[in-house]
């Protein structure tokens, strides 16, 4: 195989070939390479094995299995490890607004890497929230053939006889709250939520992300959705690890793989599945990477044709493990491959069209995950997009088959998550208002925080069908509700939100795309308006502020 390959090592021959290169093969001999390791084409395994959650707990063993695949097929991997941060564990404290900034972070070290010692192909082992878009991210920017394998949901908790996911545990939080769960029973709970291994469990970010990554055609069809404490799941790794070989010899590159139809593709899984409003920001920065005009309007188009037939949480019955069990992710890309909601000729990694890599996928016999072209959940997609004079460039909100689609009550204003956290959780927040958190953008937070800590107490308070919410900040794929985020231009450089005032008639309408303050002149407000003092003045957080981009264009950090 080595021959086979020889032509193929693009990038590695310039730092190991040679006279002159003899230092650099002195160095890796040292950490056990040989002579015939360095004339092979070489392939970076990077991961984010960390051990501050259980999302990404696996991604060691995984990349062993992925270097043997690479073996077998005649290539030499070399590992590498990137950070991750924990949406759900930093939730609803400062810790939070790292989390959309690791994703630049994260993009940056495997292009850094990659770039630096001369990868001639990438495998990416993703796992919590925004190493999946990361990974795509860096891919684009390298274009060097390369592939994302997803590490794995995790299996559902037990809790007296039933399923519990995450999101469950922090709406029991908001239940203790208002006096309808005991204390007890909120431990009980928390001792049980995760069992072991695996990101959230629900069509939540991670999931989502594992979806977009497969309907895009960046992860082989069939590897990601097989849970994290799957045997299957090791031997998906070396699989990938040989595939990533094929796509090296035949030089599928990731700008062969992201152009528009795949966006759309992945757009469409999104809106069948119920999945998170992240996905937005993240498909709105992967197609800024490659160069595809690809926009707010274009999702909410894509959403409106494509029938919800996902019943998955936090809108639905059932966790990610058990679409897996129905037939997976490729079950659900054939079925609108049938209904013709997405384009099958797109081109996967593994060189297949998609309709091809998925037409093996075989369907549960009595499975009721998956609902049929025929009897959709709802006839539209779950991602909708809201204009007016709240939110004139746009905001985002996920609808499922029982989300409120309207209302119409006083604003209730806070310029920080934890006031009005500390608003629900005290019994300040009525049936009818909408609350308003603002200053929580990709600028003002900084970071753009999920704001899972107050959604959660609104559910947990009973008030899931009588309260709003509107933010700049963004939501986890965990929330349920009439919750609008994303709202852009954000409050920190002096978009609408920021000329909001507490009791302000707030209207939100999905059925008409429309949010609104009503009876109110913005502008006039906005014109004494001064930005408030930056949260951080140095460090990570104040360049990531000074650098990045609206909302509505996926948060990118600009050159």
């Amino acid at each position: 195989m080595t021959s086979t390959f020889s032509d193929h090592r693009r990038f590695s021959s310039r730092l190991y070939d040679g006279r002159s290169r003899a230092a650099a093969r002195a160095y890796l001999y040292g950490t056990g390479f040989s002579p015939d390791d360095l004339r092979k084409p070489i392939v970076g395994v990077f991961h984010a094995w960390i051990e501050t959650m259980p999302c990404n707990l696996t991604h060691r063993r995984l990349a062993e299995r992925v270097k043997m695949g690479v073996r077998a097929a005649g290539g030499t991997p070399m590992e590498v490890n990137t950070i991750a941060i924990s949406d759900g564990v930093t939730m609803g404290t400062e810790g939070m607004k790292a989390s959309l900034v690791s994703r630049e972070l994260i993009a940056d070290s495997i292009e850094l890497v990659a770039r630096g010692h001369m990868f001639d192909a990438l495998v990416c082992i993703v796992g919590c929230d925004k190493t999946v878009p990361a990974a795509a991210m860096a891919l684009a920017r390298l274009d060097r053939p390369g592939l994302i394998l997803y590490s794995g949901s995790i299996l559902p908790g037990r809790f007296r006889g039933r399923d519990l996911a995450m999101g469950e545990v922090f709406e029991a939080i908001g239940a203790v709250a208002s006096g309808d769960l005991a204390e007890e029973e909120l431990a009980e709970m928390e001792s049980v939520a995760c069992p072991g291994a695996g990101a959230c469990g629900g069509q939540f970010t991670a999931n989502t992300m594992s979806m977009v990554m497969e309907s895009i055609g960046l992860s082989p069809a069939g590897f990601n959705s097989i849970p994290a404490v799957n045997a299957a799941k090791d031997d998906a790794a070396e699989g990938a690890g040989k595939q990533i070989m094929v796509a090296l010899e035949r030089g599928i590159r990731p700008s062969q793989i992201l152009t528009r139809p795949a966006f759309e593709n992945a757009t469409a899984a999104v809106a069948a599945s119920g999945g998170s409003t992240n996905a937005v920001l993240h498909l709105l920065a992967l197609a800024s990477e490659v160069g595809v005009v690809f926009t707010l309007d274009d999702i909410d188009r894509i959403s409106r044709q494509t029938p919800l037939l996902c019943d998955l949480l936090p809108g639905g019955r059932y966790a990610s493990v058990d679409l897996h069990k129905a037939g997976g992710i490729s079950l659900l890309i054939q079925r609108l491959v049938t209904g013709g909601l997405v384009d099958g000729s797109a081109l996967t990694v593994t060189g297949e069209p998609l309709a091809e890599a998925v037409a093996g996928a075989k369907e549960t016999p009595g499975q009721d995950v998956l609902a049929g072209l025929d009897r959709p959940l709802r006839t539209e997609g779950g991602l909708v997009v809201l204009r007016g004079n709240i939110a004139p460039e746009g905001s985002v909100v996920k609808i499922t088959a029982h989300t409120l689609t309207s209302q119409r009550g006083p604003a209730r204003v806070f310029d920080r998550e934890e006031d009005a956290y500390d608003a629900v959780i005290a019994g300040r927040i009525k049936p009818g208002d909408v609350v308003v958190i603002r200053y929580e953008g990709p600028r003002g937070g900084p970071g753009m925080r999920e704001m899972l800590s107050v959604t959660a107490a609104i559910i947990g308070e009973r008030l899931g069908n009588e309260v709003a919410l509107v933010t700049d900040g963004r939501f986890s794929g965990a929330t349920n509700g009439l919750m609008v985020g994303h709202v852009a231009p954000e409050a920190a450089v002096g978009g609408p939100l920021a000329g909001l005032r507490e009791g302000d008639l707030v209207r939100i309408d999905v059925r008409a795309r429309s949010i609104e303050a009503e009876g109110v002149d913005l502008a006039t407000r906005l014109a004494g308006w001064t930005p408030p003092q930056p949260h951080y003045r140095t460090g990570v957080f104040a360049r990531y502020a000074a650098a990045v981009g609206s909302a509505s264009a996926g948060a990118p950090l600009w050159p």
